[in-house]
């Protein structure tokens, strides 16, 4: 290579990098701003010319955001959909894709025709209420773990990266007598680890984010959750308030736009935490929809 070459080389590189910093700082940014109006008194922010840190910094977003006792109950209830509904979702959405992806078993193409038209066409609203209501789902805990617990889109590209997996491995498990669930829990799951870290991150941000059924299918305050109690909090802030609350939020610098992204920096914080631990199976895992087929 002539340096000529290496120059014009250099030239793109340094082109790229820069290229990829300003996008890198253009995503980055706004996450970076809602952070430090969070921490800023609402009053002061509406007086703008704030970029990179707080200019009076406060507490008492936060505070008055989390005043009510409810919140932590809200927590407590998220933090177990989460969990729950994350675990069960993932390993029942596995059990039927490993069976599915027998390609001997019997119908298979009706099963596939099914979820297929199952993925693309809904019911509505309504009629899956009275199915609930059916089924004694409503107003209880199970109403947020049960209906998710098969996901139809991860199905499918389950039950490809299963048929991926090499024969030899489960034939040498049933050669030496183990039996379906055995060779499922043994050996499919193990080396399945990035498709299962790839559920796991967007089930569990579906059920940390998920209000609609909290709003629409609960009616006890005992199991509203975390995101419909901000619902709750930033439609509470976008209403008139009475003059004594008026004066209390003034006193403490807070706005309703203030409120709002305290709410935002809470909804998004635990799933900022997580990620870093499933980065390196996510990273293999998402290109799964489009390397299997």
């Amino acid at each position: 290579m002539n340096l000529e070459q290496r120059q014009k080389d250099r030239i793109m590189d340094t082109l790229v990098n820069v290229a990829l910093f300003l996008i890198l700082v253009s995503m980055l940014y706004p996450f970076y701003y809602i952070l430090i109006l969070s921490f800023n008194k609402g009053t002061d922010s509406l007086l703008g010319s704030m970029y990179f840190w707080p200019r009076s910094f406060t507490f008492e977003n936060y505070s008055q955001f989390l005043s009510d006792p409810a919140w932590y109950k809200a927590f407590l209830v998220t933090v177990a959909r989460t969990v729950s509904g994350t675990v069960l979702g993932v390993l029942f959405t596995c059990l039927v894709a490993y069976g599915l992806s027998h390609r001997d078993l019997l119908f298979h193409k009706t099963y596939f025709t099914i979820i297929i038209f199952a993925m693309y066409f809904s019911g509505g609203l309504i009629p899956y209420y009275v199915v609930l209501r059916s089924i004694g789902l409503l107003n209880t805990f199970g109403v947020y773990i049960i209906p998710s617990m098969l996901n139809t889109f991860f199905l499918l590209i389950a039950i490809s990266f299963f048929r991926d997996i090499p024969v030899e491995l489960k034939e040498s498990a049933h050669m030496d007598g183990a039996r379906e669930l055995v060779v499922f829990y043994r050996i499919i799951l193990p080396v399945s680890m990035p498709l299962i870290a790839t559920m796991g991150l967007f089930v569990g941000v579906g059920q940390w984010n998920s209000w609609l059924d909290s709003a629409y299918f609960v009616q006890s305050e005992e199991l509203r959750t975390l995101a419909f109690r901000m619902m709750e909090v930033i439609n509470r802030s976008n209403a008139p308030m009475d003059a004594v609350a008026a004066a209390n939020s003034a006193s403490a610098g807070v706005t309703s736009y203030s409120l709002q992204v305290a709410a935002m920096v809470i909804s998004v914080a635990p799933i900022v935490c997580v990620y870093p631990f499933l980065q390196k199976y996510f990273i293999q895992g998402i290109m799964l929809g489009s390397v299997k087929g």
